[in-house]
């Protein structure tokens, strides 16, 4: 997906269309260009953990640099015929969870939105044929609002959440990270949230500790081996990978990885944010590409 890409062209694209809004118009173009984020969120109860995967992403967040804005496209937002663009100034929170302790429903994340960065988004996803709108009424769900609650904690960066469209390819996902791409050149994240093994059906909810079942272990081995490669595109055939159906019976956590290697530059370095397993087959991998 980075292949060919040449950086200078990228970072041209980006400057001559600014991200008005959150930069502000006639800001200077000269910035550091931002990494691209994914997380495997996990269990909504990881909001109140304080162990080794929220640490790491609070050291992600400490080290990100001067970041603008977070777009962020999460697991749990699917979208038919267009995609939707959270755009409102103070985006509300989604508790898309049910039996959770009550403490879960008292937590609160207020980041401000960016409607103008959102019309610029729209503005890049339909130009690239992926047709997309602007919603004013939908809030950021806990694939959002959680692993952000760690990794930016003050809750001052702007946050809009781009819906995944319904039914869609690897290439399609690609196709919006690689439309969205300049926009690292001004200081926006770019992050897919969801789960590089996700299978609700195996998880053991008795033990966040458990021991590691094989078949999710070897289906992370493959995935961390294809990063390794930068073989973007194989990860695009990951049907063929081992235990690929026990590792994902539908595919809305594994699609948003594509959002963030479809946003890849050449000289990017992949480098681990956190490595682990929670309730013997949630795969915790999360991984940031940094210019």
């Amino acid at each position: 997906m980075a292949s060919g890409v040449d950086r200078r062209r990228v970072l041209q694209g980006a400057a001559a269309a600014g991200v008005v809004g959150v930069m502000g118009a006639g800001a200077s173009v000269a910035r550091e260009v931002a990494p691209a984020l994914f997380v495997s969120h996990g269990s909504p109860m990881t909001a109140l953990d304080s162990d080794a995967y929220p640490q790491a992403l609070r050291r992600f967040g400490d080290g990100a640099g001067a970041v603008k804005a977070l777009v962020v496209v999460s697991a749990h937002w699917e979208t038919d015929s267009r995609v939707h663009v959270t755009a409102m100034d103070a985006p509300p929170l989604v508790y898309d969870f049910y039996g959770f302790p009550e403490e879960m429903y008292r937590l609160r994340y207020a980041p401000p939105g960016a409607p103008s960065l959102a019309q610029d988004v729209v503005a890049r996803l339909s130009s690239a044929g992926v047709p997309a709108v602007t919603d004013g009424a939908r809030g950021l769900d806990h694939g959002v609002w959680v692993p952000l609650l760690h990794a930016f904690p003050e809750a001052r960066v702007p946050v809009l959440q781009v819906a995944l469209p319904a039914d869609a390819t690897p290439a399609q996902v690609a196709r919006m990270g690689e439309a969205l791409r300049p926009l690292r050149a001004d200081g926006v994240l770019l992050m897919g949230s969801g789960g590089v093994v996700h299978n609700l059906r195996r998880v053991n909810f008795r033990s966040k500790l458990a021991s590691v079942e094989p078949w999710a272990a070897e289906f992370d081995a493959w995935v961390a081996g294809k990063l390794a490669a930068r073989d973007f595109l194989g990860l695009q055939s990951w049907m063929d990978a081992p235990n690929a159906r026990v590792a994902h019976p539908s595919p809305e956590h594994w699609l948003p990885i594509y959002f963030v290697l479809g946003a890849a530059l050449p000289e990017d370095r992949i480098t681990p944010v956190f490595e682990g397993f929670h309730h013997g087959t949630l795969s915790m991998r999360s991984f940031a590409l940094r210019a």
